[in-house]
Order: C-alpha cells, then structure tokens, then sequence
C-alpha cells in the first residue's frame, strides 16, 4: 500500500489517488481494479484477487469498480458468473484515456472544487472508453453491448462526435440529424443512455476540457476559451464559474500550488520521504 492522498466512495465503488513506491503494492479485493499510472504508459487491469507491484514511485489513481456498478451498465460484459473480466492486465493508453486519466487526477487533488455529479461522469467516460477501446476489440464475436444502456449505436455515435471536438457552438438539432434521430428522440434517448441531456453532457465535456488545458499550463485562457468556442472570453469564466465553483484562473493557480510536491521532490528530499 502507498501513502493516500484522496479517497472517494460511491455507488460507483471507491476512487484512490495513492503515492507508491518501488515495490509496493497495487491489490485488487472483492472488485476488479483499473489504475492509471503517471510513469506508466498503460492502463493496468486487475481482476478480484489479482496484485500489481510497481516498479517504481509514482502517482496512480485506483478505481475499485463496485460489481454491481459494472454489470449495470454494462451486463454483458461484466456478469455475476465470470468475476475475472479483464484477459490482459496491461493495455497501451489512448489519447482519449491520458486525458481522462490526467483530468481526473487534476480533479481529485483539488477535491475541493469537484462536485459528485462530474466524478461520476468522469468515471462513466473512463469505463465506457475501455469497453470501446479494449474489451470490444478482443470480444468482438460476443454480443457486447447487449443489456447496456450504451447499446444504441447512434447515441454512441453521438457521444464520439461530442468527444471529438467538445464546443459550445455546437447544434443539437445537427447533431441528432447526423445520428439520424428526430430531436425530441434524440433527446429522449441520449438521457436514457447516459443520465444527462445532449447539452449537460457537452458541458461535462467542455468543462474537463478546460480543466485539462488548465491544468498543464500550455495556453492562454483566452486560447482555452476560444478552443471550446466561447464567442467571449468573460463568458467561458462565468461558464466556468458556474460548472466548477471558482474562476479558470483560480483553478490554474490551486493546480500549480497542488503539486509544488511531487512524488519525484519528496524522493529526493531527506526531510520529508520518511512521511
């Protein structure tokens, strides 16, 4: 076990960001383990009663996927009769996944500002994007979807198109059209699938965006505001404002004081690494 930073439970199950060490251990329990590693290029999957050893110090967010969670939103794939979902324990990240992962570990430093609603968006994105990702490329004769409140094609389709470039311009009424949904169905389907509505779950979108762009201090927030098609700057703040609590310029500055100590600094300074 490493030294907890943050720890979270819910329905979902529980969400830890750890500090481990070199030889420390990762332990999967009754529920199967996803972890998402800063000095790892993969995602580590670990079935009930599985151990990961790391090989080195480094921060890693644990999600301890409550069972009942998992088959609810995805039954075919998780069942009460094979309790070992996971065949490989080790798969190449994605783009789509560094992101999550990167924005979540943001999010649950500064838990401050997290509301439940975006952890658990966050966390729904994250299983979603493996099952996509991974468990559908190595089940692709088995019926994977089925059962799945993501079974309709097209709400997935429009949730990758969403994804794809997250922006405030964006037209729903196009967006269902490209699906080929009437709006009203469009509407009624995307929240049955997801549990929001097409525009909330394009602000969840937005919002861990910004949150990313922020977070990694590479632009201007005039730049971050722009890229999520705000016409004004002064008004992705107060969209900002009102979706995370305080302003993008606040956040940027409780990221940067946030990690001041790293596990890399702690490593190395005598006076703290006995913590």
């Amino acid at each position: 076990m490493g030294r907890t930073l943050r720890l979270f439970e819910g329905r979902f199950g529980r969400l830890v960001l750890d500090e481990v060490g070199a030889g420390e251990r990762i332990e999967a329990l009754a529920d199967p383990v996803i972890a998402l590693q800063q000095r790892y290029d993969g995602v580590l999957f670990l079935n009930p009663g599985e151990v990961h050893v790391s090989p080195g110090p480094t921060r890693v967010v644990v999600f301890h996927a409550a069972a009942e969670w998992l088959r609810a939103g995805f039954p075919a794939v998780f069942t009460a009769e094979d309790p070992r979902p996971f065949t490989v324990g080790v798969e190449a990240i994605t783009p789509r996944i560094r992101q999550l992962a990167d924005t979540m570990s943001v999010e649950v430093l500064n838990d401050r500002f997290l509301s439940t609603e975006r952890l658990e968006f966050m966390l729904q994105e994250l299983l979603l994007s493996i099952v996509e990702t991974y468990l559908a490329r190595r089940r692709a004769s088995s019926p994977l979807w089925r059962g799945s409140r993501f079974e309709d094609t097209r709400i997935r389709r429009a949730i990758a198109l969403l994804r794809a470039h997250p922006n405030k311009e964006l037209n729903m009424d196009d967006l269902a059209n490209q699906v080929g949904l009437s709006r009203s169905r469009f509407y009624d389907l995307f929240q049955l699938c997801t549990g929001f509505s097409p525009r909330a779950y394009l602000d969840m979108l937005c919002v861990e965006t910004a949150i990313s762009r922020l977070s990694n201090g590479r632009g201007k927030i005039a730049e971050v505001s722009a890229e999520l098609g705000f016409s004004a700057q002064s008004n992705f703040t107060r969209f900002f404002l009102n979706q995370v609590g305080v302003p993008p310029s606040e956040y940027r500055r409780a990221v940067t004081t946030s990690r001041e100590e790293s596990p890399e600094k702690r490593e190395s300074d005598p006076d703290t690494s006995g913590e």
